[in-house]
């Protein structure tokens, strides 16, 4: 366990995230009190280390305790929150690369949009060369991660630069249901076979909700659709009808940009299934194996092989699919470099219009680390060697890297990221991450964020996770929702 003592809660978040970063394995145990001996959760269990970190009004410095050698020290500007975060996490970053000789290859950055930062600095009119300098003097980004995200921050504002300047809004409708929750996984979603009752219940609400939304903003141009989950295709052929029937009678579709649904799970891709979203102008779909090795499936508690996979792609592409995305996830339980070739080259043989690589992050609710004891013999694949042969398979199959995100607990420190063939990104995938337009959600667990300036979050909007709680707090949620919509005057 690390103990981290600090004298101000005012950038605990980003210290425990950077120290995290550099001690995925470790506990955190923080106290904002110096005037106080730490007192652990566990007085009996010492911990392995004692962090101190002092933000002081123009200085600040940090050190291992009984390790005053290491300490670190840093003139800052007290009034400029963003520098003085800035120099706080700089001066934390030397200190811990020092102390575990490991070097992060987005240095001390933490958050998720990283791509943001490149965006800002293109909109204000800096030469590439300015701002690769700059993301790595202030930030220690590697070489290979500023190329990659000033690279896909120019992609961003190209297909972003196409939709209205204002006005345009996204919907989001989470559908929680899964065949089975996979081993890594922290995401509200519910076994579909437990919650068979109550999916036509839930259809109704998704119903309400989206009705609300349909009135209010019957004035906005919407710009994509995006169903996710779970997975949307656990719910019956005649319930995805119904739900596909109710958004093209409430909303003008008339500008609608993209209308993507996660098939997701291959052992939920049946020919009718398919059949009714083509009939509904649905543009792209997800058809995800994360693996294309049939006994790393059996260890994630997939239900599916990957024989499968390639059934319910092929059927897609026969019934006329051309916009098909496949994740894959790299850091895997169970494999090695074998097997992450063996996926790519089955992914290239189907050669989907993109592939989303995801560097596997282990969260806090997932059963891979409620039951860490019980797995903690497993081998984990390098996803760091992964992700390079992710980008070498993409690069084959002419796609292009055009939107990243980053993850706690995050393998190898790295970024999820997403590559497409010209003309086949999902612009959902890039609204979600830039802000640049309100995303209206609806379902258990949804979160609505209302943009008003572009780049900048209004407000975020949060709906009940539990699918029982949901039904049952319909109203409230929907009342919720709407107040915001007021509040935010668009």
């Amino acid at each position: 366990m690390i103990a981290i003592q600090l004298n101000t809660d005012e950038f605990e978040y980003d210290i425990r995230s950077l120290v995290k970063a550099f001690f995925p394995e470790e506990e955190q145990y923080v106290h904002c009190d110096v005037s106080k001996v730490i007192q652990q959760k566990e007085p009996e269990k010492a911990p392995d280390w004692v962090l101190r970190v002092m933000l002081l009004p123009e200085e600040m410095y940090a050190f291992f305790e009984g390790e005053e050698a290491n300490k670190v020290t840093v003139r800052t500007v007290a009034e400029n929150r963003v520098q003085r975060k800035n120099d706080a996490k700089r001066m934390l970053y030397a200190l811990l690369k020092a102390r575990t000789g490991n070097v992060l290859p987005w240095g001390s950055l933490t958050g998720i949009r990283p791509t943001k930062l490149f965006t800002k600095a293109l909109l204000e009119g800096r030469q590439d060369e300015e701002i690769l300098a700059t993301m790595k003097k202030t930030y220690f980004l590697s070489d290979e991660k500023a190329e990659v995200g000033l690279q896909i921050a120019k992609k961003e504002q190209t297909l972003l630069g196409k939709l209205p300047k204002t006005g345009g809004y996204s919907l989001y409708i989470h559908v929680p249901f899964c065949p089975t929750t996979c081993l890594y996984c922290s995401f509200t979603s519910f076994p579909a076979a437990m919650y068979k009752e109550k999916m036509q219940g839930y259809v109704e609400a998704l119903k309400k909700e989206l009705s609300m939304y349909a009135k209010e903003l019957r004035a906005q141009e919407l710009t994509t659709i995006y169903v996710g989950g779970g997975t949307p295709t656990t719910l019956g052929e005649k319930q995805l009808e119904e739900l596909c029937c109710h958004i093209e009678e409430k909303f003008d579709l008339s500008h609608l940009r993209e209308y993507t649904v996660e098939a997701g799970r291959p052992d939920s891709i049946t020919k009718e299934k398919l059949a009714v979203l083509r009939k509904h102008g649905v543009t792209r779909i997800s058809i995800n194996p994360q693996t294309m090795n049939d006994e790393t499936l059996r260890v994630l508690g997939r239900q599916h092989t990957v024989k499968q996979t390639e059934e319910a792609f092929w059927l897609a592409r026969e019934m006329g699919f051309d916009n098909i995305n496949m994740d894959i996830i790299l850091g895997l339980p169970m494999e090695s470099d074998r097997e992450v070739m063996r996926t790519l080259q089955e992914v290239e043989r189907l050669h989907p219009d993109s592939l989303t690589a995801h560097s596997l992050s282990i969260k806090h609710n997932s059963r891979l680390n409620r039951m860490r004891e019980q797995y903690r013999e497993l081998t984990f694949a390098d996803a760091v060697r992964g992700m390079a042969l992710a980008k070498q398979s993409a690069v084959q199959m002419g796609m292009e890297p055009y939107y990243l995100y980053r993850q706690k607990q995050i393998a190898g420190n790295l970024e999820n990221i997403g590559y497409a063939l010209p003309g086949k990104e999902g612009l959902y995938n890039i609204l979600i991450m830039e802000e640049r337009q309100s995303i209206f959600s609806v379902g258990a667990g949804a979160v609505t964020k209302i943009i008003k300036n572009p780049g900048e979050l209004f407000e975020r909007v949060e709906t009940v996770k539990d699918v029982n709680t949901y039904l049952h707090r319909l109203e409230e949620m929907i009342d919720k929702k709407r107040e915001a919509l007021l509040r935010a005057d668009l």
